[in-house]
């Protein structure tokens, strides 16, 4: 997953809380240009810090696993 699908990842997860930009910004004390760069995978400056205050105000969180050897869907699908 690349910054820009991650973003996109995170904007569904405001939408589906019914959460707009200006209100996760005025909640959390980060800018609403802040909150649409990341979420337009256009800023690469945003900490992790930043990142997991906005999934914990939504409800989720970060988490990793390995990575498998072999190709996601996405990957095979996209490859065509």
């Amino acid at each position: 997953m690349d910054l820009k699908e991650f973003g996109a990842h995170m904007a569904q997860l405001r939408k589906s809380k019914k959460v707009s930009q200006e209100q996760l910004s005025r909640d959390l004390g980060i800018s609403r240009a802040t909150i649409s760069s990341l979420e337009n995978g256009t800023s690469s400056d945003v900490g992790i810090k930043k990142i997991l205050q906005i999934l914990d105000y939504l409800g989720y969180e970060l988490s990793s696993k390995e990575k498998s050897p072999f190709p996601t869907f996405e990957e095979l699908r996209d490859a065509r």
